[in-house]
């Protein structure tokens, strides 16, 4: 009888097992299935991914506010936040207030803020093996000129940089520096300087490189062109993405959006598409660190019937005016005021140029896209109904890590575009 029994309690359990397993292998995972591996920052790197964003929103505004009606813009607040992280451990004084207050940094230690960086890129390059996040940095120095020793090991330490000496006036520097951005970036951004002014004495660059497939990804037979309705009231044919499935949805009286994951479900896109009689403009207007915060704690799973342009695009932009508007025009004043004396107090430093480069691929396999930033420093001498969701006119996008809520980029697409 005893046997029995456990024989009969084996089979109960094989059963309980077998039905578990045909659950956990449904071909249509739900979208708040938990993904593998989460983030746990503590509350300076929460503090460090706030400022970034805040920072990014700020940037992404002014920039868009200096941009042409149709002009497509991509940023990576992540690689620009890092970029002026690494020239922050070089400024000291007033021009060290300034980019605090700019960068959003205040209330911050120099170390809580270089620790903060190391977690942040720690974890966003490691948090899920489905996706490559890649966020290389480095420093190249005229071989000349003498860099404080200390400026080189905080920017090794907590930011990996590669540092390294260069005769800046052998030609050869500039495709030197050119092959680490195309390495760094898959070869999506082959250049981000084409020459070496005298006076310049330093760069820093950071690369960001993206690239995740989509966890349901869009069948190419469905793909098919479709009209775009342009804001200048004319149209164009795209290729227009399809899929029905069960994603992330939010919408309020402005605009609707949807959340499409990649990869274990760490980074997602989010699309948010104006309603009828708002435009791209209208969202940018509302956008903050705050409504941002809110907006993206308020989805929820939704049957969508979804339609998505493929694009490929292409960004650059010297960002001095913008950064100078939002107030780190200290940092740029030479020769009386910039002061970068942790780097060499021997000469008076200042920024010459920040320009920025994003290149980004959306198609029905997943997302690439790539950013670099460059810091020249210079001195003198189911079984719902599916909501209908087609982004068939400008719209807005990002790129974020889901635990985080890190911005990797943000952009906002007037005409989308792809060419093989």
């Amino acid at each position: 009888m005893k046997n029995n029994l456990v024989i009969i309690l084996a089979l109960i359990f094989v059963a309980v097992a077998l039905t578990n397993c045909e659950k956990s292998n449904t071909n249509e995972p739900s979208q708040e299935e938990p993904y593998q591996q989460k983030i746990f920052l503590n509350e300076k790197a929460k503090a460090i991914v706030e400022a970034d964003n805040t920072f990014g929103i700020k940037l992404f505004k002014k920039l868009n506010e200096e941009s042409e009606t149709e002009e497509n813009i991509i940023i990576s607040p992540l690689s620009v936040s890092i970029a002026l992280g690494m020239t922050y451990n070089g400024a000291n004084g007033e021009t060290k207030e300034a980019m605090e207050n700019t960068l959003e940094l205040q209330g911050l230690s120099v170390e809580e803020i270089n620790e903060s960086y190391k977690t942040l890129i720690d974890e966003l390059t490691s948090v899920d093996p489905k996706v490559t996040m890649n966020i290389p940095n480095s420093i190249w120095y005229r071989h000349t000129f003498d860099v404080m020793l200390d400026f080189i090991y905080l920017n090794q330490n907590y930011f990996y940089a590669k540092v390294a000496p260069l005769d800046f006036d052998d030609p050869a520097s500039v495709g030197i520096i050119n092959n680490w951005v195309a390495e760094s970036t898959n070869q999506k951004i082959p250049e981000i300087i084409n020459y070496i002014d005298p006076a310049a004495v330093m760069f820093l660059i950071n690369a960001v490189y993206f690239n995740g497939t989509w966890v349901y990804e869009f069948d190419e037979q469905n793909t098919q062109p479709e009209t775009f309705y342009l804001s200048n009231g004319t149209t164009k044919q795209v290729d227009m993405m399809k899929q029905e499935t069960n994603l992330n949805y939010f919408n309020n009286d402005m605009f609707k959006a949807v959340d499409l994951n990649y990869g274990s479900g760490n980074f997602s896109m989010v699309i948010l598409l104006p309603k009828e009689n708002y435009t791209p403009d209208d969202i940018i207007e509302q956008l903050n660190s705050e409504n941002w915060t809110n907006w993206m704690t308020s989805f929820s799973e939704k049957s969508i019937q979804l339609s998505l342009p493929k694009f490929k695009l292409e960004y650059e932009k010297r960002l001095n005016d913008a950064l100078i508007s939002l107030g780190m025009g200290i940092a740029f004043n030479h020769p009386c005021c910039a002061d970068f004396s942790k780097i060499n107090p021997d000469h008076d430093l200042f920024i010459g140029f920040v320009k920025h480069k994003t290149f980004i691929d959306v198609n029905e396999v997943g997302t690439e896209a790539a950013a670099v930033t460059i810091v020249g420093l210079e001195y003198t001498s189911v079984g719902d109904t599916p909501y209908i969701f087609t982004v068939n006119k400008p719209f807005l996008f990002a790129i974020k890590e889901r635990d985080t809520q890190a911005i990797i980029f943000l952009g906002k697409v007037m005409e989308p575009d792809y060419e093989e």
